[in-house]
């Protein structure tokens, strides 16, 4: 009998929040997992242990995905660790994930906060999933982490929102460009989630929380656990037909 290859995620940001859950359900998969994390070892280190325990392999590498010029020494970290592992520099599955929020007015948005905001967001999605071809397997997957942000409106979002809606843009020309090479790239698009991101403005802000549940039609707001079963399914055999797709995960918020 043909021994299966194993599969091989990146998940950007992987150390916290969505990304974590993204990491375990992609091994509850059977994929091995590489996360990058930005400033936190021990929460990185956790989430390879977690990984471990479901029975896959893990590492995790530091990465400032904001910072362009160093993804040419990460890749080369990444492919030097995959070589001596799997005997191959390349993986099958892309997640961008990595991110920060900013709220500010629209009128009081610096040039700074926004140059922030796109670097993470769009620049840096751009030329980390650029730079990530030569090493990404045809027929593998890009998903690319967007917002419910980019289809209905909250004050205080316009930047990040903005940055949002042109990673879904982009994602539509991923899956056209790489669709000779077999790779499928699809948006996933959660609506308001309760983690720590943005300093747990939506979950530690009982009047926000409030609000957000109060405009979901299924009554509360999304948890990590409810976004990255829908990754792993993307990377999936039953996901593979799915490309160019924006999928809101969000409970049916602002309907």
């Amino acid at each position: 009998m043909t021994e299966t290859k194993t599969k091989i995620a990146l998940v950007t940001g992987g150390s916290r929040g969505l990304g974590r859950d993204m990491a375990i359900n992609l091994a509850k998969k059977g994929i091995d997992v590489v996360i990058t994390y930005n400033s936190n070892r021990e929460k990185a280190d956790e989430v390879i242990a977690q990984v471990q325990e479901l029975g896959q392999q893990a590492a995790a590498f530091q990465l400032n995905t904001s910072k362009v010029s160093a993804f040419d020494a990460f890749y080369q970290q990444l492919a030097a660790y995959l070589t001596e592992a799997y005997g191959t520099p390349n993986f099958d599955f892309l997640i961008n994930n990595a991110g920060t929020a900013l709220y500010a007015p629209f009128a009081e948005t610096t040039e700074e906060h926004f140059d922030a905001v796109m670097n993470i967001h769009l620049k840096g999605v751009f030329f980390f999933t650029q730079k990530a071809l030569p090493f990404l397997n045809d027929g593998g997957r890009i998903v690319n982490i967007s917002s419910g942000l980019a289809r209905f409106s909250f004050p205080g979002s316009s930047a990040y929102g903005s940055m949002k809606g042109a990673v879904e843009v982009l994602t539509r020309y991923l899956a056209k460009e790489l669709g000779a090479r077999g790779i499928a790239a699809n948006t996933v698009a959660p609506g308001a989630i309760e983690t720590d991101f943005g300093g747990g403005h939506v979950r530690d802000n009982q009047e926000v929380n409030k609000q957000v549940a109060g405009a979901t039609a299924l009554g509360r707001v999304g948890l990590p656990a409810d976004i990255g079963g829908v990754v792993a399914f993307l990377c999936s055999p039953e996901g593979g037909w799915i490309n160019g797709q924006r999928i809101e995960v969000s409970g049916g918020m602002m309907l």
